[in-house]
């Protein structure tokens, strides 16, 4: 630059700071000032908030200008001062909120300033700018982020921890609540919220007739225990959560993987919540599609490509945060900035990301960190493995109050009708009852993280048991809690309604899932069922090397159902006539494979290619085997279950397998001869890390057959979407209970339903012959819980005959259906 330069630049800046002031026929149009005296917090702290703070606060300074405090305000930006004491006319700031300059009018997005509120500002530069010395724009610490102790309020030892916070937060608000409900309206509403099923009329009578105290709590633990019911219901709300699917975008070319099959396992098992999250953000294969996202076709979005969905995904699932509008530029609706959703998305980036903001390169790369610092950090120069395995670590450590925080808030949402902290996927909001949600998220984390034990606490206080009450939007600008809110079936909870009355059910389950009848733990191992490998003694000691297992089975049918659960130490490959069908290297959790569509009527072939690595985890050549002293355990076990016909075929590892050491020409193929010897059986070892025995059990119990296929496990039909069930493509954490016109045009003329209640009418006509009275009863008390009333009967009895035609019982089971005592859970 010449020496000339700088003086030029600065006669152009003066010249525009000269042309930046309202000409005097324009200051003469600008609003007065108000008259009255200026209070700052009433009249101009708001005022900011709205149109100021999103690009000039919380640490944002955008054209270098901040009001996080009154001497960066008066310091102003790049166009210098805003203003100064007692010339509001001639001040930058009045100009830019007046709207009279075209070329430049601030807030840039959003309402504009009215003349009242630019008087209001006017008076207070007139005033000159009084600012309280409390008063700060400056980014707030974090809400509900650290853990928070909090003693129970006094009360009796015995009452529900929930019920002793609630008798403070009521007394309080000067609240006497209602009594609960009766027990038939707790009954449907736990049967609903736990398992997603109405209760049958046997259990509903015996609850009924159940004189004991404590039977509420009773019901309640039987129904958490009912691990598979149980699982099969909250997949729903976690495939809403976690964007996982049966069909849909990404599915199709393998640019999204499910996770059904680890989902459903890991809630039957209850897994622990510190280790389910751990395993979705630094996943094994079975779990990697949650943070895998979706690969779009086509040229998409910066802010949609799979690194940023990832972070969007794990910040607004487990920790409350929405990166939505910060993924794309500094976000207008909370204080999160681009560098923050950049930096959160590069853990998850193979390579550093380029910043791109409204889509737009900058040239600027993204470093890595966490949306919270102070909670830990991740270092760059690592592997994207080991960056999400430092991630997972710091979510699920103790000193994460806020992954405990949103679980519960989530929870106390789904039950109640309406979040601790609204909205839920906001956790910089404040609670309505804080010291409730501190100590549920510390006793979560207290009694290792069990999610059963918090909705115990929840589906059995007091609170829970409220009658139900509206929850209109005059209610949710003012809420204060007096009961749960009245709440709609979701749409698996009304399709699976339909099934317990008309017995017509999905007939297969989809996404390579499939569940038991019964639960896992009615489902006893084989006692033949045994660890195999070439040597007796690879329990304890084998060589690295490759071994190659072989089976042949007989049909007498092509099978209906056919699934198999294998595990192997260290890794194996499963061919069934010659096709690979699957393969494992997670010896500790063992893979659910269909073998339906590779089995046929006659002679069938499994084959294993089964590895036992070397101690440094390196799979040995297969020409050329490791002699080397790096003996380890090995084992190779499968357990399948095949449904052909009437006939139930049960195929187990055991000494009838062949084994050989050699890789022989057309091994795995059926027909070509196999040279091979008994396979040494290993049995299952008692230490560690062989002992498999419950997670085979859970994983064999999905495999056995059962039909009465529920709407979570199957994609969704034009009913399911029309009741609300999303697509899945972006995360779902509530969905809308309000109904719609579609929905009333599904429910009135849509032919999915239209057909069910069809097939459902013949099915029971078919059962037995039954007087209209006994019909309505009984499927009133499958329906409702109840008798119906003597209208009621009458009106169903104005039918011709005593006998119902297949149409007039399409008709009573549309009627009964489209009930709001049906559809809605008081």
């Amino acid at each position: 630059m010449t020496p000339v330069a700088p003086a030029i630049a600065m006669l152009f800046l003066a010249t525009v700071m000269a042309m930046a002031k309202l000409p005097p026929e324009l200051q003469e149009k600008l609003p007065p000032p108000a008259t009255a005296r200026i209070d700052f917090k009433r009249d101009i702290q708001p005022l900011m908030e709205a149109s100021c703070v999103k690009c000039h606060g919380r640490g944002k300074a955008k054209g270098g200008f901040s009001l996080d405090t009154r001497e960066s305000f008066i310091k102003g930006g790049d166009s210098g001062a805003p203003a100064e004491k007692g010339r509001s006319a001639e001040s930058l700031l009045i100009e830019l909120v007046s709207g009279l300059n075209a070329d430049s009018v601030m807030p840039v997005k959003g309402s504009k300033l009215t003349s009242e509120q630019v008087g209001l500002l006017r008076a207070w530069i007139d005033q000159d700018m009084p600012w309280p010395s409390d008063v700060s724009f400056a980014r707030k610490p974090p809400l509900n982020l650290y853990p928070r102790s909090t003693n129970l309020p006094p009360g009796d030892a015995r009452a529900n921890p929930v019920d002793r916070w609630m008798s403070a937060y009521f007394e309080g608000h000067n609240l006497k609540p209602a009594p609960p409900v009766d027990d038939r309206v707790y009954a449907r509403r736990v049967y609903l919220d736990i398992v997603g099923l109405l209760p049958s009329p046997v259990a509903l009578a015996k609850f009924l007739k159940d004189k004991r105290a404590d039977k509420r709590e009773r019901l309640v633990e039987s129904l958490l225990a009912d691990n598979h019911r149980y699982a099969e219901h909250w997949l729903s709300f976690w495939n809403d959560l976690l964007r996982n699917d049966y069909k849909g975008a990404g599915y199709i070319d393998g640019g999204r993987a499910q996770i059904s099959t680890w989902l459903y396992r890991s809630l039957h098992d209850n897994t622990p919540f510190d280790r389910f999250v751990s395993e979705l953000v630094s996943p094994s294969p079975k779990s990697e599609g949650f943070v895998k996202g979706i690969v779009w076709r086509g040229t998409v979005n910066a802010s949609q490509i799979p690194p940023m969905q990832a972070a969007q995904n794990v910040s607004q699932v487990f920790m409350g945060v929405n990166l939505k509008c910060a993924s794309c530029h500094d976000s207008f609706i909370n204080d999160w900035a681009l560098s923050d959703a950049y930096g959160l998305a590069n853990i998850f980036a193979d390579e550093p990301l380029e910043i791109f903001q409204c889509d737009k390169p900058t040239g600027k790369k993204a470093g890595v960190a966490f949306l919270y610092p102070e909670l830990g950090s991740i270092p760059a120069g690592v592997s994207r493995e080991v960056r999400m395995k430092r991630l997972a670590a710091i979510l699920t450590q103790k000193q994460n109050g806020r992954l405990t925080r949103t679980v519960v808030n989530r929870l106390w949402h789904r039950f109640l009708g309406r979040g601790l902290v609204e909205p839920i996927d906001d956790m910089e909001q404040p609670s309505w009852n804080p010291e409730l949600l501190d100590w549920l998220a510390e006793d979560l984390a207290a009694h290792d993280y069990d999610l059963k034990r918090t909705m115990k606490l929840i589906l059995t206080s007091r609170a829970y048991q409220l009658p139900s009450v509206s929850m209109d939007e005059q209610r949710q600008l003012g809420f204060v809690f007096n009961g749960p809110a009245v709440r709609r079936m979701t749409a698996e909870q009304f399709r699976d309604a339909l099934g317990t009355l008309t017995g017509v059910w999905h007939s297969k389950a989809a996404g390579g899932i499939s569940v038991p009848a019964e639960p896992a733990d009615s489902q006893p191992l084989p006692a033949s069922l045994k660890w195999i490998w070439a040597d007796a003694d690879a329990a304890t000691r084998a060589m690295p090397e490759t071994v190659y297992f072989r089976k042949t089975i007989m049909l007498s049918a092509a099978p209906e159902q056919a699934w198999a659960a294998a595990a192997a130490d260290n890794s194996y490959t499963l061919y069934v006539n010659g096709t690979k069908v699957a393969t494992g290297s997670q010896w500790s959790e063992p893979d659910l494979i269909d073998l339906r569509p590779h089995l046929k009527k006659g002679t069938n072939v499994l084959s294993v290619a089964a590895v036992n690595h070397t101690a440094s985890n390196q799979p040995p050549d297969e020409a050329h085997p490791s002699v080397a002293a790096d003996a380890n355990p090995a084992g190779f076990i499968l357990f399948a279950r095949i449904q052909a016909g009437k006939i139930t075929n049960d195929i187990r590892t055991d000494n009838s397998w062949a084994w050989s050491r050699t890789k022989q020409d057309g091994w795995e193929k059926p027909g070509v001869p196999f040279t091979g010897m008994a396979a040494a059986e290993l049995g299952l070892p008692s230490v560690a890390p062989w002992n498999l025995s419950n997670k085979l059990a859970s994983t064999v119990a999905m495999i056995q057959p059962h039909h009465d296929i529920r709407a979570s496990l199957v994609a969704a039909d034009p009913l399911t979407l029309a009741l609300g069930r999303p697509a899945r493509e972006q995360v779902v954490s509530a969905r809308l209970s309000g109904a719609t016109t579609l929905q009333a045009l599904e429910l009135t003329n849509g032919d999915t339903l239209s057909k069910l209640l069809e097939r459902g009418a013949a099915r029971l006509l078919a059962e037995k012959p039954r007087t209209t009275a006994a019909l309505v009863t009984d499927l009133y008390a499958k329906a409702l819980g109840r008798k119906p009333t003597a209208g009621e009967l009458k009106i169903c009895s104005d039918f011709p005959g005593t006998l119902l035609k297949k149409e007039e019982v399409e008709d009573l089971l549309w009627s009964v259906t489209m009930l709001p005592e049906f559809q809605v859970i008081y």
